[in-house]
């Protein structure tokens, strides 16, 4: 695989200072000219100004410039347009108007796994007081770990990022969505069908089930319209999850535990046929997670600005 990992996302928004107030506390640090950088993978997220929320770009990095060509060729295979120029390619698929960046870069070396023991039955890991209760820090994300996108042609952006990009993949709902990665995470793309292109979420990492819980508490204090649906843990992926939602209403999931896929070859992408890949356990998706509330609006913004 070319790619080796997912570098950063560029969201536009209406309403860009209030926006970034609600991802500085959910624990990015604000950076320079909208950008907000993690813990371990840099600068990841950056907010510009738009009419409508939307993602208006995703950001990869592969190993060299013999890379970028490879790229190129499957793009040209494919039919569609990009443009190479000095160590970087850029391209857009079709189908939902997101521009792809690819960039050069050594992959970021993974940080040491947290110490997080947990007492099982018939097993003492810990004993005295668990340190994960003293935790007192405010959270914060250790990296992006994927962007989920509407597209009003699943198989055409799926193959986009599969075909063209090289992306492998890792689980599909049937007719309904395709999980795809470009690293050892499960996925780092997905993509689901949608009567209008939009950004449906955002994902950021965090050490253990107990930051997710910190963070989401956190987030939600004084701020109870934040939440969305949580605390559960995905079937396809495996993560813990719990998801929240910013001023303009994109979805924000703070996940820990996802399946990691360091060899292509002892996985298999399995097919569901309906819900079972959402959640394994857990409290059941509201209706607004699967057809936001602003979806009519965003559809016809949409229509003005074709």
């Amino acid at each position: 695989m070319p790619l080796h990992r997912l570098a950063s996302i560029t969201m536009g928004v209406p309403r860009p200072e209030e926006t970034a107030c609600y991802y500085a506390h959910l624990g990015l640090a604000p950076e320079t000219d909208g950008w907000f950088s993690t813990r371990d993978g840099g600068r990841q997220l950056r907010i510009i100004p738009s009419p409508t929320r939307r993602l208006t770009e995703i950001h990869l990095e592969t190993d060299d410039e013999d890379d970028l060509h490879e790229l190129r060729r499957r793009l040209e295979q494919l039919g569609v347009p990009s443009r190479l120029l000095a160590q970087e390619l850029s391209t857009h698929d079709l189908a939902t108007r997101v521009r792809v960046r690819v960039t050069t870069g050594p992959p970021i070396a993974p940080p040491p796994a947290p110490a997080t023991p947990y007492n099982r039955p018939g097993r003492m890991e810990r004993s005295g007081r668990a340190a994960t209760v003293l935790r007192d820090q405010p959270v914060r994300p250790s990296k992006l770990g994927h962007v989920v996108m509407g597209s009003t042609d699943v198989e055409s952006t799926a193959a986009f990022f599969r075909d063209g990009l090289g992306f492998k993949v890792s689980d599909i709902v049937k007719d309904q969505a395709v999980f795809l990665r470009c690293s050892s995470d499960h996925h780092n793309v997905m993509v689901m069908a949608a009567p209008v292109p939009f950004l449906h979420h955002t994902s950021w990492e965090v050490d253990d089930i107990d930051e997710i819980g910190r963070g989401a508490h956190a987030m939600l204090e004084g701020h109870p319209e934040r939440h969305v649906w949580g605390l559960g843990r995905h079937h396809a992926g495996a993560n813990f999850f719990w998801y929240l939602k910013d001023p303009v209403g994109n979805f924000t999931e703070y996940y820990s535990d996802m399946d990691c896929i360091p060899d292509d070859r002892l996985w298999t992408p399995q097919v569901f046929d309906d819900a079972k890949g959402l959640f394994n356990w857990g409290p059941p998706p509201p209706p607004s997670f699967l057809r936001p509330d602003d979806l009519a609006e965003l559809m016809s913004s949409s229509h003005h600005l074709a």
